[in-house]
């Protein structure tokens, strides 16, 4: 059953990752190159414009096609308050389509486009499912997918086959873990990981995100019409047998939509990136290889240094307001750079420098308040399970011969999470 389930899972990668490649990746033709400025990375750095645009004015105008008026908050202070404040601010979807003027757009729902008193009656059903006591029955599962990952990974290089650590490591993980906890069918795992990166992609325009949102929602529903008549051992199931009737289909589908695409694509792509660090890094490797009490350091600091996430839910104002000195008018909608707040020096010293033994810091990469993301110590676990069994199994690890250089892989160049497509990797 193992060897199978590595074989799918792989396969579903691979099917994942050349859906992406034949989609291909023209620039966007609806927004102008300045709005794209907080979506861009020179390797795993923000571009400096970002930071020029910093130590300018951390709250800045930021104007926008479709006629939307808005703000670029950059500096960590100026982007905690946002995030922090629950007055006066809103994420409802539907200031978002109306603003820009997109019809048919399907309010994706779940935590991240909702307001209180609706998110805070649906974070009060899921909290409970995420403290740091009820995930850690998680933990050994996520030691055996790790494991298994790095199986199937010797299995490759013995068999002379390129190993791909975005493929066959990174994706894999969070998605089988995401699996288990919302208790996904094994049967139905290939399709449910072929769901989370499209709307995070913004080459196919607004309409196309709002399509991939849709066909998600329409997949996840029939999951938990099936779950109903059967609830299963996971999330889901649970859902609905101590809250059933206070959540309908869509409200169930909505939310598991929310950790599908909170926690798969942001946690692949911290684990590639994170690999790049250690790639590039001797130190940083041996750190984590060598000493075990080390690994929650670095994992805090690489959280921080990435901040896959680049940009939070937008926020519009639903009265004036002022923010780091400048006026927001009510309507004006508010985009807060978590990449450019994280590397504010008012937040650490030296920010531009990965540092894995930099004490922790307040970093935005979960987000902040009460959008701040459910699934945050989900993540943690499995960064520090799958680093260092990874450097343990092969300290040897390098990139592949053939591959040119780190800064030669093929970089997402315009996704809300940063990420890299493929990693080939020698293991000895």
């Amino acid at each position: 059953m193992a060897a199978l389930r590595s074989r799918v899972v792989g396969w579903a990668a691979r099917q994942y990752l050349a859906w992406r490649s034949r989609r291909g990746l023209d620039p966007v033709t609806l927004l102008p190159d300045h709005a794209l400025m907080p979506l861009r990375r020179e390797g795993l750095d923000p571009v400096p414009a970002l930071r020029e645009a910093r130590e300018d004015a951390p709250v800045r105008h930021f104007p926008l096609p479709f006629g939307v008026t808005a703000w670029l908050i950059t500096g960590h202070e100026e982007a905690r308050a946002v995030l922090g404040r629950t007055r006066g601010l809103s994420n409802d979807f539907g200031h978002l389509v109306g603003q820009a003027g997109i019809e048919g757009g399907q309010n994706p729902g779940g935590l991240g486009f909702t307001d209180p008193p609706e998110h805070t009656r649906l974070r009060r059903l899921l909290t409970p499912e995420f403290t740091y006591r009820r995930l850690s029955r998680l933990r050994p599962r996520i030691a055996e997918i790790v494991e298994g990952r790095l199986d199937a990974m010797t299995e490759l290089a013995a068999a002379g086959e390129p190993v791909d650590l975005v493929r066959d490591f990174a994706t894999p993980i969070p998605s089988l873990t995401i699996c288990e906890l919302l208790g996904i069918p094994y049967s139905e795992r290939d399709e449910f990981q072929a769901l989370s990166t499209a709307r995070f992609d913004l080459f196919g325009g607004a309409g196309a995100v709002f399509d991939n949102i849709s066909g998600s929602l329409q997949y996840l529903r029939g999951v938990v019409e099936r779950q109903r008549i059967e609830p299963g051992e996971g999330l889901l199931g649970q859902l609905i047998r101590e809250h059933g009737d206070e959540l309908d289909t869509d409200e169930l589908a909505e939310l598991a939509d929310g950790l599908l695409t909170g926690g798969l694509e942001t946690s692949a792509s911290m684990l590639a990136l994170g690999a790049m660090v250690l790639l590039r890094d001797p130190d940083s490797f041996a750190l984590v290889r060598d000493e075990p009490e080390a690994v929650n350091g670095f994992v805090e600091e690489l959280l921080r240094y990435l901040t896959v996430v680049q940009i939070a839910f937008p926020r519009f104002a639903t009265e004036d307001m002022t923010l780091g000195g400048v006026a927001i008018s009510k309507g004006d909608g508010l985009l807060v750079s978590l990449s450019g707040a994280d590397r504010d020096p008012r937040l650490t010293p030296d920010p531009e420098r990965f540092d894995p033994r930099r004490a922790p810091t307040p970093h935005l990469a979960f987000g902040h308040g009460i959008h701040r993301c459910i699934g945050a110590e989900l993540a943690r676990m499995e960064l520090r399970a799958a680093y260092p069994a990874l450097l343990r199994r092969f300290p040897e690890l390098r990139l592949a011969d053939d591959a040119g250089t780190l800064d030669d892989q093929p970089f997402r160049t315009t996704s809300i999470v940063y990420g890299v497509d493929a990693l080939p990797v020698a293991l000895s």
